[in-house]
């Protein structure tokens, strides 16, 4: 079986899938997350619970919204109710108030559920659900206040129709249906875990936008849409048919950003798997993994405004430089490698020169068999990740493939920022304006590195590899 991550985050035990009720209170970073208590697959779905001061380390704390009656807790979010105007708190003592999905065999329903102490006991509102349309798929709601229009928005998915929904209320109690967004984007499967949120535009002081995120379930996974919202209904920028994905792996999915987050910041995480073969990965005794934190921006390049990633500064504190080299062949850059004494927690910063080659990459945790690589081609402008031999993977006949995401060179060079872990790599370039993650399961857990071409020549402008540090 494969390691514990050494930084992501994992459940302590059974399954786990997407991230739930992120909200900052009192000090706190709540992570809550779709939850077997009872087992390694899907199933009896609650709501498991953390809490972090620097998004690094975590204190797991019990369940914090249990199955009952026939009624799963499916995704949502959470906020503070800062104004109490639910009335489960007090103006001097405000409310966490959680907004999840209800499942049952016939319906989904939105309810709510409410914490006096800083989130360590829920009580389901006696008055839920607080909206109902009788519906059997709609579904994960986010919650804001807005604050122009002093009303709490709720933001579902009405998941076969491929609809984003809008509901507003004053108390988080009763809703007022606005409007719908959707069809767009892609469509190929069921929407799921809308997130939307205003973003500036880096570079143009006073400009914001709106950024519309949404999953599609067995498709292209997390995809995202530009426009304004204004309090009533989004509108998209880019004509209903572009597509505009937030992540090119095949393991980035149901990302949801934290509410009232101190800095301003706007962070999300995902839940790093797909329902391809989420029940099967070859984990114990927990199943389900998170991406690293992710810093969001909105940059323009060229006409086109982009979401950009980043990973969190907080990931600096925990690293150790252990190798740097500016400007140098590749054959010596292999030969120093070799020689290097490397772990599978690590960061990787690497900018190349592309000369006359026609493609290259980077081999992770070769030997035994595997290796996983990280490539570009020049012809096709494809930036890739290629898990066929990266280990374990018969768990599952749509593991061992391919994933690609177009990558135009600046200046003739290519630059990517690079996570991996026991069981992940995570992949930044462009500026973080193009991410690709994924599992692999190398079953030496070995971290060798080499670089490889296609013919021609690459030089290595800089190279940087640092060692996470546990974060226990």
């Amino acid at each position: 079986m494969t390691d514990r991550p050494r930084y992501h985050f994992t459940p302590p035990q059974n399954f786990m899938n997407d991230p739930n009720g992120l909200v900052f209170f009192d000090g706190e970073h709540h992570l809550f997350y779709q939850h077997n208590p009872f087992g390694d697959v899907w199933g009896h779905m609650s709501w498991g619970h953390a809490v972090s001061r620097d998004l690094i380390h975590w204190e797991h704390l019990p369940v914090a919204l249990h199955e009952e009656n026939g009624v799963m807790i499916f995704s949502g979010s959470a906020v503070v109710d800062w104004q109490n105007t639910s009335g489960f708190g007090t103006p001097e003592t405000p409310p966490l108030v959680a907004v999840y999905t209800g499942h049952s065999e016939t319906e989904q329903s939105q309810n709510i559920a409410y914490s006096t102490d800083r989130g360590r006991t829920w009580t389901k509102y006696d008055g839920n659900p607080v909206l109902a349309i009788g519906a059997r798929d709609f579904r994960d709601p986010k919650v804001f206040w807005h604050e122009s229009t002093r009303h709490w928005i709720m933001v579902t998915v009405l998941s076969d129709q491929q609809k984003v929904r809008f509901d507003a209320s004053t108390d988080l109690k009763h809703w007022t249906h606005l409007s719908d967004f959707g069809p767009a984007g892609g469509t190929d499967g069921l929407w799921e875990c809308p997130d939307l949120f205003e973003l500036p535009v880096d570079g143009e002081p006073g400009r914001t936008k709106w950024v519309l995120k949404v999953d599609v379930l067995r498709g292209i996974g997390a995809q995202y849409f530009i426009g304004e919202f204004d309090g009533t209904r989004f509108s998209n920028d880019a004509a209903p048919g572009v597509i505009r994905r937030v992540d090119f792996g095949e393991d980035f999915y149901a990302a949801q950003s934290w509410s009232d987050e101190p800095s301003r910041r706007r962070i999300w995480i995902a839940w790093m798997n797909n329902w391809h073969y989420a029940n099967e990965i070859p984990t114990a005794p927990w199943r389900g993994v998170f991406s690293i934190p992710r810093q969001l921006s909105m940059l323009r390049f060229g006409e086109t405004l982009y979401l950009v990633q980043q990973p969190i500064a907080e990931l600096g504190q925990f690293t150790k430089s252990i190798y740097y080299v500016e400007n140098m062949d590749i054959a010596v850059v292999n030969a120093q490698l070799t020689a290097l004494e490397m772990e599978m927690a690590q960061e990787i910063k690497v900018q190349v020169t592309l000369g006359t080659a026609t493609g290259f990459g980077l081999k992770l945790c070769t030997g035994d068999g595997e290796e996983t690589l990280i490539g570009y081609e020049t012809e096709r402008q494809e930036l890739f990740i290629d898990r066929r031999l990266s280990g374990t993977s018969t768990f599952s006949d749509q593991f061992a493939n391919v994933h690609r995401a177009p990558l135009l060179p600046e200046g003739g060079k290519i630059s990517l920022h690079i996570f991996l872990d026991s069981c992940s790599v995570e992949v930044f370039a462009d500026e973080g304006s193009t991410a690709m993650s994924d599992l692999i399961f190398p079953q030496s857990q070995n971290l060798s590195l080499e670089f490889y071409m296609h013919e021609g020549e690459v030089k290595v402008d800089s190279l940087h590899i640092w060692r996470l540090v546990d974060k226990s």
